[in-house]
């Protein structure tokens, strides 16, 4: 299939105006194309990269491809449509810029890449083919043209995770959570979540603290196992986490303790421990970005949505084993979240190192500023 924007070309007499709208503006600007002509949705061609397998069944690439089929699901597409490429390391630049090639060669429109450390060879692909679409999740790079970066505000659903955390140790008479974190406190992706989970931890249990143990590594399944024992050995008596695995969560059942998953509803596969998880629907941003392919108004504008767009929730409490009130008080939360009254990181909250922070921080400081840990939060 030819790519939209080579069709865009071949219209000289229309306008080379398409052109720039469809690769999402000029010399940097986005701008909205307000007559792009439409493509066929049956000949679209969608690439994606994933960092572990389609057929893992919790975790991060699951939710990820439970998202992309749903989006071909919404679309009425098929599998000629898109093209799938997973357990290609994020860590492996090699292999990353051969599965962006072959999808390039596939002839694809858009290519989505699902993991932090495949921003740099996007970042270059991008502007070595600049009639693809390339879409990054996490991380922080786009270019105004070719090239976006879609996350959400996961931290509002870790913090009402560390509601359901806090309760259940206060049930439980410990303040002791463990977090098991793929990086240290330069990655603000990371320690957000963490201070986000403190957060609503102390807000219904404030003499909650969070002991966080780092793996160095997104998907180590060995190494959040590891550090999920030796958080529990340290006392801590719920195990949250921001890594890929369910991991923590087997281990925290193994251990007779609880755990908060992450990406994905794991009560499956700790239904004795695991109180809820902060999950993705990716299926929100999938079905936006490539309809808007497919009807030529797709621009390079980064995506940063949260639970009022649908992008992020809270899996179903674990009832059987949630403390009484855990419920309502999430729901009174969540509402507050949604309506803007509950700001997570408010003016007033106060670093480890007891810095107090004299306003709202702000999307950009959320997503590339947080490289510290608030009170109550420290290294094991």
């Amino acid at each position: 299939m030819k790519k939209i924007v080579k069709v865009l070309a071949l219209i000289l007499s229309v306008s080379m105006l398409f052109v720039l709208a469809a690769c999402g503006g000029n010399e940097g600007k986005e701008t909205k194309p307000t007559d792009a002509p439409k493509a066929d949705a049956k000949d679209i061609k969608i690439g994606i990269i994933h960092i572990t397998s389609t057929q893992d069944t919790s975790g991060y690439t699951y939710a990820h491809h439970k998202g992309f089929m749903e989006m071909v699901k919404n679309l009425g597409l098929t599998e000629d449509n898109y093209v799938i490429k997973d357990s290609i390391a994020d860590t492996d630049v090699k292999a990353t810029k051969q599965a962006l090639q072959e999808l390039v060669d596939a002839d694809c429109d858009i290519i989505f890449a699902t993991s932090y450390n495949y921003m740099d060879p996007v970042s270059e692909f991008a502007e070595k083919y600049p009639d693809v679409i390339f879409s990054h999740c996490s991380g922080y790079k786009s270019n105004g043209k070719n090239f976006n970066n879609y996350f959400g505000r996961i931290y509002e659903a870790r913090y009402l995770s560390g509601i359901a955390a806090g309760l259940k140790a206060k049930e439980l008479n410990n303040p002791l959570l463990g977090y098991v974190a793929a990086m240290d406190s330069t990655n603000s992706e990371v320690t957000g979540g963490i201070d986000a989970f403190a957060l609503g931890a102390q807000s219904v249990y404030p003499e909650a603290k969070v002991k966080v143990k780092v793996t160095g590594s997104w998907y180590d399944p060995e190494g959040e196992t590891a550090a999920a024992k030796a958080l529990i050995d340290a006392g801590c008596c719920v195990i949250a986490q921001h890594c890929d695995t369910d991991g923590p969560q087997t281990t925290a059942q193994a251990n007779n303790v609880f755990g908060c998953g992450y990406n994905s509803d794991m009560t499956e596969v700790a239904p004795k421990a695991h109180l809820c998880a902060p999950v993705w629907n990716w299926g929100a941003y999938y079905t936006d970005a490539v309809k808007k392919v497919i009807d030529g108004t797709w621009t390079a504008t980064n995506y940063y949505e949260g639970m009022k767009a649908g992008l992020i929730d809270l899996s179903p409490l674990n009832d059987s084993i949630v403390a009484a009130g855990t419920k309502e008080a999430i729901d009174t939360a969540k509402a507050q979240i949604i309506d803007g009254s509950l700001i997570v990181f408010h003016s007033g909250i106060v670093k480890a190192d007891g810095t107090v922070i004299d306003h709202d921080l702000t999307d950009a400081e959320i997503t590339g500023q947080i490289n510290y840990y608030l009170q109550g939060v420290e290294l094991l």
